[in-house]
């Protein structure tokens, strides 16, 4: 005899709310300019940033990811209790056990709901939701919240030209649940490990441990590398989330790429040949690049300017470290 399963699975997914945290300390490229030798013009026109956002003391990833799930549960307007799974997402955590998720979610009140960490640096978030899309859809979770929350200036070299220019703080989060249509499309994602080391830490805690010499491990990257894997493997992937999504370029209303340089930013628009309408999220301007938290903030930076509206079809795409990039066609919530 055989047995079936039977249960029915919920169509599709979609996001239903969204939240942000962003420190209040905005810091000018004078500053960092001073710091790592470099004219303010020099950082805009490389980089796109004209200030970005540092954490304070007190801006800790828990403060800031429970912050902006709080924020993205009352958009929702879904009760934390109603929370059945918590996925964070961060680059730039320091304390590798415990997790941080399951504290987050105690915080926010999710009353024991699963919650686990997913580190994927730069495309974490877009890892994430296509993940708990994968757990809605499968019926193990009615609402899902995911959040990424970043403190980059932790594990910046501010003496770094090639990276201090770029790196910021802040957290951004969305809840997600069960639709009768697709509201997030399948997740394209994809990895080329060989070129790992285009953007990586100077060295392993192990080794700075080992060695009382060493510098305490900060991020480095060769932007010519990851310029130029963007150009080819992330245009092409692009490509592949709209095909995939049964969609056309033309049907794109919002492109929200990851935060990583105005350069690259203006690089993806004209290799994808967008239309000229095209809303294109360029939070990087104010916000820097804040890793895995740079497509949600940015989400959250062209609803709340009224670029964009709920309902609006939107195309996500995370890249960065590995190096490895994901990403989704998603309706606004």
């Amino acid at each position: 005899m055989t047995t079936t399963i039977t249960r029915q699975m919920p169509h599709g997914s979609r996001i239903l709310g969204i939240g942000s945290y962003r420190p209040a300390r905005q810091v000018p490229n004078s500053e960092i300019g001073r710091l790592c030798g470099v004219s303010t013009d020099w950082i805009e026109s490389r980089t796109g940033v004209v200030s970005r956002r540092f954490a304070s003391p007190e801006d800790t990833l828990t403060t800031m990811a429970t912050a902006a799930g709080r924020d993205a549960c009352a958009h929702a307007g879904i009760a934390p209790d109603e929370i059945d799974c918590v996925i964070l997402t961060t680059t730039s955590d320091l304390t590798q056990v415990p997790p941080r998720a399951p504290e987050v979610s105690y915080l926010i009140g999710t009353h024991r709901a699963p919650a686990y960490d997913l580190s994927c640096a730069c495309p974490g978030f877009c890892y994430a939701l296509g993940t708990a899309s994968y757990h809605i859809r499968s019926g193990t979770a009615r609402h899902a919240l995911i959040i990424a929350t970043e403190r980059m200036s932790d594990i910046t070299n501010l003496t770094d030209p090639n990276t201090a220019p770029l790196c910021a703080d802040g957290a951004a989060a969305v809840v997600i649940g069960a639709s009768p249509t697709t509201g997030i499309s399948p997740m394209v994602w994809g990895s080329d490990g060989s070129h790992t080391d285009a953007v990586r830490m100077t060295c392993s805690w192990g080794q700075f441990l080992a060695d009382p010499a060493l510098a305490s491990p900060t991020l480095t990257m060769n932007g010519a590398q990851v310029w130029r894997w963007v150009r080819h493997d992330v245009v092409a992937g692009i490509q592949r989330i709209v095909k995939t999504a049964g969609a056309d370029l033309a049907d794109v209303r919002v492109f929200i790429p990851h935060q990583a340089n105005g350069r690259i930013i203006d690089m993806l628009v004209e290799r994808l040949t967008l239309p000229a309408d095209t809303v294109v999220a360029r939070d990087i301007v104010h916000s820097g690049n804040t890793s895995s938290a740079s497509v949600p903030l940015a989400m959250a930076h062209v609803l709340a300017q009224g670029r964009a509206a709920s309902g609006d079809l939107a195309l996500l795409v995370g890249f960065g470290a590995g190096l490895s990039f994901a990403g989704q066609m998603v309706t606004l919530p």
